[in-house]
């Protein structure tokens, strides 16, 4: 009975898996000539030996199985990176694993945390209209309500609307775009001119100003993001491009003490009350664990901590003296600000060679701490491979060495072979003599 009972979980098990994975399929070299103008595609580029692509791989199958369910017309497809390297290069594939979408001729990066949902939200919003419309006021609120950050477009046919689907073309794989009539506006709205742009946010709205915000590109790009939020490696690598300082509170991740949450608390509470002096340079957040500004800083840091980074060339401010109180880390944002506390680090070429070997010392101290085997192996192997290669080194200077001393001279000038006497050129002077004596 138990036997019987194994079977059927493994029969149910292996026939899931064969259901979820017919959603996906694997691609080629041949796709390129095989698929339709018309079609969309999810392609997930992987590599055998990938650790995170094998942790995707589940998760890309749900993917796969999920948007066929919707009936969405996305098609989701994997691509062996190692096996088809022109395919990889025409994607320009640099790291793994990598997500890409394909819609008409447009190829998509995303650059998200590698979730289900964050990938699910990254293709519907990528495969949909580059500019959704809000046809009444009871959509406006339900798309608010689902959405932390909304950007939309108010008015009729112009040059700024043209300017603001050629941004959405961009800019699609961060957030929405939406495009709206004046009746259909909010009550609590207000627009005492058309048209115009406005980003809903924090429980507001911001109006774009051109010549306040600059170009409408830069202008979305730093409003894209929450004013607070809980920030992770990715979501730095795309406040990368916004010119903004970020003020971090660095915390602990599993288990917040009441330390963490009083941190996390002050932060918020200064991004929200003094949002109007401070959001045009700085975005506002917390992050669990210390291990990437550890990596930054070149150090170990105790947690709760609080940081302002420069992730325009990875630079970052160091409060003087403990933060403790709202005061004092307004007092801090204030030095910042008005350049009283210096930046430190960089991505100078010296800074880099510190950051790696740091990094590299932390992940040979995780090694021998969680497998010493493995990390006395790979000593054992890199000493190897080292003491070789400076071996073939001294041989080859020695043998370098020894040419050379059999080569004439190359320096000063040329040497003139040692005379012995009687011998060389005074015997052939003397014999010159003896032949005009005996002519005489």
């Amino acid at each position: 009975m138990m036997a019987k009972k194994k079977f059927i979980v493994v029969c149910t098990v292996l026939f899931s898996l064969a259901t979820v994975s017919a959603f996906v399929e694997e691609l080629d070299d041949t796709f390129k000539h095989t698929r339709k103008p018309d079609e969309i595609w999810l392609i997930g580029f992987y590599a055998p030996w990938c650790t995170y692509c094998k942790q995707l791989d589940p998760v890309w199958y749900e993917i796969g199985a999920e948007l066929k369910n919707i009936g969405s017309p996305v098609n989701v497809g994997k691509v062996d990176a190692d096996i088809h390297t022109s395919f990889a290069k025409e994607f320009r594939v640099t790291d793994y694993p990598a997500i890409k979408l394909l819609k008409d001729d447009l190829k998509y990066t995303y650059r998200g945390p590698r979730t289900k949902d964050g990938i699910l939200e990254f293709a519907d919003r990528v495969s949909g209209p580059l500019v959704r419309s809000l046809p009444s006021q009871q959509v406006f609120q339900n798309v608010m309500s689902r959405h932390d950050v909304l950007f939309v477009y108010f008015g009729g046919p112009s040059d700024l609307k043209e300017k603001y689907i050629s941004v959405a073309k961009e800019m699609i794989v961060h957030t929405y775009f939406f495009s709206a009539a004046r009746n259909i506006l909010p009550k609590t709205v207000t627009l005492e001119e058309y048209p115009a742009v406005a980003v809903f946010k924090d429980g507001t709205y911001f109006l774009y100003d051109e010549q306040q915000g600059g170009d409408l590109t830069s202008w979305i790009n730093r409003e894209r993001f929450l004013n607070y939020l809980q920030i992770d490696s990715y979501t730095l690598y795309a406040m990368g491009d916004t010119d903004k300082l970020v003020v971090l509170a660095v915390v602990e991740e599993k288990t917040p003490t009441k330390e963490s949450i009083r941190y996390k608390t002050m932060v918020k509470r200064v991004a929200s009350e003094y949002k109007d002096f401070y959001s045009k340079e700085f975005h506002f957040g917390h992050m669990e664990g210390n291990e990437y500004i550890n990596g930054l800083i070149m150090e170990e840091v105790s947690m709760p901590f609080i940081i302002v980074l420069n992730l325009s060339n990875d630079g970052y401010f160091l409060p003087p003296n403990k933060v403790e109180t709202k005061d004092q880390l307004l007092k801090f944002i204030d030095g910042v600000l008005k350049g009283r506390i210096k930046s430190r680090g960089g991505n100078g070429f010296y800074y880099r060679f510190i950051r790696m070997a740091f990094n590299t010392k932390t992940t040979v101290t995780i090694i021998f701490t969680k497998a010493p085997l493995l990390g006395i192996f790979l000593v054992f192997v890199f000493g190897f491979v080292g003491s070789t290669f400076c071996y073939v080194l001294y041989k080859t200077c020695h043998m370098v060495r020894s040419g050379m001393k059999d080569e004439e001279p190359i320096t000063g000038e040329r040497e003139e072979p040692k005379q012995l006497k009687g011998s060389g050129r005074d015997k052939k002077t003397k014999m010159k003599k003896s032949a005009e004596k005996k002519l005489d």
